[in-house]
């Protein structure tokens, strides 16, 4: 009966057959799209799994609901109890989602050089907000050890730890990786995303390697000023972390423990430049209709390159991580381009849509 009303469901173009109970239940069964503007072009098949369906608008809220239950299973937290996390972006959107969905307290510690446009939405979402100053992760007053801290010392507390905390890449194992299985009948030949906390990549690398038999190549894909593709590239050898990107929430400067659970089975690693990643924006906008953040952009070149490097015909999936609500501020803007130097990056005839000064 369920496989009959799943398939009467997805002929009508809707993915879920019955009601879903609340925000948790909601959250994966994402649909996957087919790019086809980038895969004629490539003579491939692109892919991307569209997260931003998720219903706090990102891939972070299956994490955040990993996260949340894996303490639940571990009887760390009971009703009533407060969730602490260091976060500046998604994540922190969906802990303070899931909380309010299970009567929990969201504390979010953030560096305080965070937009406004960020404290305001966490706070509009019952979260109290502490911006601290910014200092690096070696730092004990940087905000993600201030979190860890605040959460030790008070009674029915946990800090999610979402970078360390392996629970991010399980939610993703067990469902992020399984849909796109699915959602491909298993004929999939690659698969690349960037990674900030390194939950995403893993906990979707390795199901689909095992599921595949290996066939399936895993990618990690950087922003600039990232060290991971050199980690990849080198045999393991961490360098100094140099430089920056307009992308948000990906790159990482050492091998967090999410990371560590797969980077070892990665086939290979490359950086994205910002000027791929900004011209992507405004073509997926074009030729898609979807209004996507950098990160999303980038994931999408480098699927297209991985695509590229495998061969004619092949098939290859990415995460389209957010939509672009968030960064329309910035991405949008001609005088922050121009500050950025991304003006040119942007073929002429896509420049209309850069339509804030």
């Amino acid at each position: 009966m369920f496989s009959a009303l799943r398939s009467a469901a997805r002929s009508r173009g809707y993915v879920t057959a019955t009601a879903v109970n609340g925000f948790t239940e909601a959250v994966g069964n994402t649909p996957l799209i087919y790019l086809k503007t980038v895969s004629e072009k490539t003579g491939c098949k692109i892919y991307g799994k569209a997260e931003f369906q998720n219903p706090g608008g990102s891939v972070k809220d299956r994490a955040a609901l990993g996260l949340i239950r894996g303490a639940e299973e571990k009887g760390l937290i009971k009703p009533g109890g407060t969730v602490v996390e260091g976060t500046a972006g998604n994540t922190g959107i969906g802990l303070a989602h899931v909380c309010r969905a299970k009567g929990y307290n969201c504390v979010i510690y953030m560096p305080d050089t965070q937009s406004q446009e960020k404290i305001d939405l966490l706070r509009m979402l019952g979260a109290d907000v502490r911006p601290v100053p910014a200092v690096p992760y070696d730092n004990p007053q940087n905000y993600n050890h201030q979190a860890r801290d605040y959460a030790a010392s008070i009674d029915n507390a946990i800090w999610t730890d979402q970078f360390d905390n392996t629970a991010n890449a399980h939610a993703h194992y067990i469902s992020t990786g399984p849909e796109i299985w699915e959602q491909t009948q298993g004929d999939l030949d690659g698969f690349i995303c960037a990674t900030g906390t390194g939950g995403t990549l893993a906990g979707v690398g390795k199901y689909l390697k095992e599921k595949s038999g290996g066939k399936t190549q895993i990618w990690l894909a950087d922003p600039p000023g990232s060290v991971l593709t050199s980690y990849v590239t080198s045999g393991g050898k961490l360098v100094e972390r140099t430089g920056s990107s307009i992308t948000e929430g990906i790159g990482q400067g050492r091998i967090t423990n999410n990371l560590g659970t797969f980077v070892k089975e990665l086939s290979g690693a490359f950086t994205v430049p910002d000027e791929k990643s900004i011209a992507m924006v405004y073509e997926l906008l074009d030729t898609e209709g979807l209004y996507v953040g950098a990160s999303t952009a980038l994931n999408v070149v480098a699927a297209v390159e991985l695509a590229q490097k495998i061969g004619k015909g092949s098939k290859v999936a990415t995460i389209l991580c957010d939509g672009a609500y968030r960064y329309q501020s910035r991405l949008f803007s001609k005088k922050w381009l121009k500050a950025k130097g991304l003006e040119d990056a942007i073929p002429e005839h896509l420049k209309k849509y850069a339509v804030l000064d």
